[in-house]
């Protein structure tokens, strides 16, 4: 398994960033060139993470195809088009997006998120994304989420039947799918049924944790690895049967005391329980 983060500060070039990125003892990385990036650049990305054995986990594409607003859900295409496109052609793992829904917010929730109709219009938008850029390198991938599609093992294996692209792949982020308190109390479970379930299409999965709070009604906290409830050891074993070069990536802090903190937990299960990192 791969473990990594952002990268703080600046570097002069991509053998600097790549060094960067090891030195902060991480396997893994986000993609650091941008879609508008000409050829030569992006190879030398590439190159230099090679140099290093790293490896370059995901593109985000965040936005969402389907906004209510003509306009939005346009320009949304388009960008999911580009940073697959990019994702193909830096050779990362994946290229990643929420699905998105009827919603004014682009990943906020919505009645009809979960809907029939919802669903098929994923389908379709999804199949012309993959159509057009035809990757060979890479794979498309929806970010599990609370509440929109996919929200569930058995719901992202309906999509990866409905799309059936070869280039349609899995991400995981497990603490978006602990959505109510039946799910936090058996983080376990949820862990190793998708894993169980969706383990060989897992291109790349999101590192953080979820805490349950004691006020009325339910609420959940997106929290620092370490101050929720997700069982990590269960998390880092069940990931280690995977792909050797699947990668768990840390996001959503704002300092990098917090990710180096972080970073510092994950790293004390994994000794725990025996799984080392590549």
């Amino acid at each position: 398994m791969r473990f990594g983060g952002p990268v703080f500060g600046h570097w002069a070039d991509p053998d600097g960033w790549a060094r960067a990125v090891r030195g902060l003892g991480y396997g893994a990385a986000y993609c650091p060139a941008k879609p508008t990036d000409d050829d030569a650049t992006v190879a030398a990305y590439e190159e230099a993470a090679a140099k290093v054995h790293l490896v370059i986990a995901e593109v985000g594409a965040w936005s969402n195809p389907l906004s209510p607003d003509a306009e939005t859900a346009k320009a949304a295409m388009a960008k999911c088009k580009a940073m697959l496109a990019l994702a193909d052609r830096i050779g990362a793992r994946c290229c990643v997006n929420t699905a998105g829904a009827p919603s004014k917010e682009w990943a906020g929730p919505h009645p009809d998120a979960l809907t029939d109709e919802t669903f098929d219009r994923i389908v379709a938008y999804v199949r012309e994304i993959i159509d057009e850029v035809k990757p060979k390198r890479t794979c498309y991938a929806l970010e599990t989420m609370p509440w929109m599609l996919p929200d569930s093992t058995d719901n992202y294996l309906r999509l990866l039947k409905a799309i059936e692209r070869d280039r349609f792949a899995v991400h995981f982020d497990a603490v978006n799918l602990i959505s109510s308190p039946q799910r936090y109390f058996d983080t376990g479970g949820v862990i190793r049924e998708f894993v169980e379930k969706l383990g060989p299409h897992i291109k790349s999965c999101h590192c953080k944790d979820i805490l349950l709070s004691k006020k009325l009604t339910t609420h959940l906290d997106e929290v620092r690895p370490g101050l929720g409830g997700l069982d990590y050891p269960t998390l880092l074993g069940q990931l280690d049967k995977l792909e050797a070069d699947t990668p768990l990536m840390l996001e959503h802090l704002s300092t990098a005391e917090q990710y180096a903190q972080a970073a510092k937990h994950v790293r004390a299960v994994a000794a725990e329980v025996g799984v080392k990192f590549r």
